[in-house]
């Protein structure tokens, strides 16, 4: 039977709440309650340091977002700038650079593609 982290922590709490709500003070295995926490501290040492590894991450997400909102604002302003500025503006090098489209290079937009509903022939008596 497979098992996953979760279920096994899950197992490790409840025997020990039970061994040291029921039996205290005996030993089963060769080991007593106080052995039996030392061995299995390790498991719960790594749960731990995962759980604070979940909680930097999760934080340094949160700053990089909020740091990337201040960027995007001041990188915006540097295209407008671009865009303003005399000598580049929005035909530039400069501009295509940044990952846009120059705008000699863009298209007018205009489709004029043929619908065959609209342009049928009326049909011959």
């Amino acid at each position: 039977m497979p098992t996953n982290p979760r279920s096994n922590e899950q197992k490790l709490s409840t025997m020990i709440n039970v061994w040291e709500t029921l039996a205290p003070t005996k030993s089963f295995g060769g080991m007593t309650l106080d052995e039996f926490k030392t061995v299995t501290a390790p498991s719960r040492a790594a749960r731990d340091h995962l759980a604070d590894l979940e909680a930097q991450t999760t934080q340094a997400i949160n700053d990089r977002e909020a740091a990337d909102t201040v960027s995007l604002a001041k990188a915006q302003q540097v295209i407008n700038g671009v865009l303003a500025d005399p000598t580049e503006g929005p035909d530039s090098s400069l501009y295509e650079g940044f990952g846009y489209t120059r705008k000699s290079d863009r298209r007018s937009g205009l489709s004029r593609k043929n619908n065959p509903t609209t342009n049928r022939k009326p049909p011959t008596p």
